[in-house]
């Protein structure tokens, strides 16, 4: 690699400070060693390893998926495409594997990111891994590295108004634990991760409100994206220059490089995610929860004796307000929908868009109206709420309040018990269920992970 000194005297002033702190960064991703890790970190890396891996099986079930495994033809190879009965290269697993993922609004989040961070980066770790067969304390490693990489750029990006976050500031974290996979030094993860933050997608957040499945390709794109920029390190040709500044910053929002390292070592960020018990975008559930909770209010006239449904939350949730949705996608990002399925499910699950057209469901959400509160924006990034008020015939005004969703970090965090019971409701399946927290459990000791992997093949 060139002289570090004639390198940085060629950027400008931005750009240096975001070089310098991805080379931080970057060394503590090197030093990196599961066996160091805290317990509860290792705990919490499982958890989260065993959503994933459920979510995306359920989202390999999608009757739409058949179709794009077929549109793609995979070549053979020992990768996994989760649910598929296909195994095919860590290319094709990374991008299908990740938008499986990712279809049914079910993956881990992370308020402080802005975005979801296991699903930028864990199936590109993990398609590699299958493809090298790597051992589990360096696959675990690697997945935990591309964890809070991509989380804390994801903190340290304020992105642009109407910016959707799948596909731009993720693309380090696949990339840093994609080169951490591949033993690469702390410099050719400097390389790796700053290459990779060149590499962001412009995605607008109405295509997700639109219902264009391009938003789920995006991730698709993060996690590929991600390994060619660890490959692209490993031939020695990644030349960073802190690319960064410009890309997330300017172009996209702005780039605050201090916060890459802020108590780097002493805070974690892959335990102050949450996780889904809603089919739907993660600002809607402190609706769904609030909803869900005023359902068992309403005495003997039920769903029928509402006259109206008043939803106040904080701004950008209070863009999802559509009531009308041309596919499942478009209806998992308006608050109208998940409040009319709350009430008459009981539920926000991957099936209830089936019944979602029919004039009385439609006339439900049409009750539905949602509108910006200050004191909600006031709360963010720590609270995420939302208040439901719902107006009944004889005069009555019911009111629940929600300071963050059931699951977040904050409000009833989901443990393994709690995960396995709705992987289970989901996917409706023990054997398969069982097969998941297998993998999840058994990985990290793993002595290689690619027979493990490769049992998730099948639905």
């Amino acid at each position: 690699m060139s002289d570090r000194r004639e390198e940085t005297q060629a950027i400008d002033p931005d750009q240096r400070a975001a070089l310098a702190a991805a080379r931080t960064l970057s060394e503590w991703a090197a030093d990196l060693t599961w066996e160091t890790v805290p317990d509860e970190v290792r705990d919490r890396l499982r958890l989260v390893l065993l959503d994933t891996l459920g979510v995306t099986m359920l989202g390999a079930r999608l009757p739409e998926r058949a179709g794009l495994v077929d549109a793609w033809t995979p070549g053979v190879g020992s990768v996994p495409l989760i649910g598929t009965g296909v195994r095919t290269s860590p290319e094709v697993a990374a991008w299908l594997n990740a938008t499986a993922l990712v279809s049914l609004e079910m993956d881990e989040g992370n308020k402080f990111a802005g975005g979801h961070p296991a699903a930028h980066g864990f199936p590109a770790v993990l398609a590699l891994a299958a493809a090298i067969d790597a051992d589990g304390p360096s696959t675990a490693a690697a997945l935990l590295v591309a964890y809070e990489v991509g989380a804390r750029y994801g903190r340290a990006s304020a992105a642009a108004a109407d910016l959707h976050p799948h596909g731009n500031w993720g693309f380090t974290g696949a990339a840093a634990g994609c080169a951490k996979l591949l033993s690469l030094d702390a410099d050719q993860i400097t390389g790796a991760v700053d290459a990779a933050s060149g590499m962001p997608i412009a995605g607008p957040f109405s295509a997700a409100l639109d219902g264009n499945p391009v938003r789920n390709e995006w991730m698709g794109a993060c996690n590929v994206s991600g390994l060619a920029a660890a490959r692209l390190a490993k031939a020695g040709m990644a030349i960073p220059t802190g690319i960064a500044a410009h890309s997330l910053g300017r172009l996209l929002g702005t780039f605050s490089p201090d916060v890459l390292v802020e108590r780097l070592d002493k805070r974690w960020d892959i335990g102050l995610g949450y996780f889904k018990r809603h089919a739907s975008c993660a600002f809607t559930h402190p609706t769904a929860d609030a909803t869900l909770e005023l359902r068992s209010q309403l005495g003997e006239g039920g769903v029928g004796a509402i006259t109206g449904i008043r939803v106040s939350t904080y701004s950008a949730a209070a863009n999802l307000h559509r009531t009308r949705w041309n596919n499942r996608l478009a209806a998992m990002f308006s608050i109208p929908y998940v409040v009319a399925t709350a009430l008459r499910d009981g539920r926000v699950a991957p099936d209830g868009f089936d019944a979602s057209n029919s004039a009385e469901f439609q006339a439900l959400a049409d009750r539905v109206e949602v509108v910006a509160d200050a004191v909600f924006d006031d709360r963010l990034p720590d609270a995420r709420g939302a208040a439901v008020e719902v107006t009944l015939a004889d005069g009555r005004v019911l009111r629940e309040e929600a300071a963050n969703p059931i699951g977040d970090s904050a409000r009833q965090p989901f443990d393994h018990e709690r995960t396995v019971a709705l992987l289970g409701d989901l996917l409706g399946d023990g054997d398969t269920v069982d097969r998941i927290v297998d993998v999840a459990s058994s990985l990290p000791e793993a002595p290689g992970v690619r027979a493990l992997l490769q049992t998730l093949t099948h639905p």
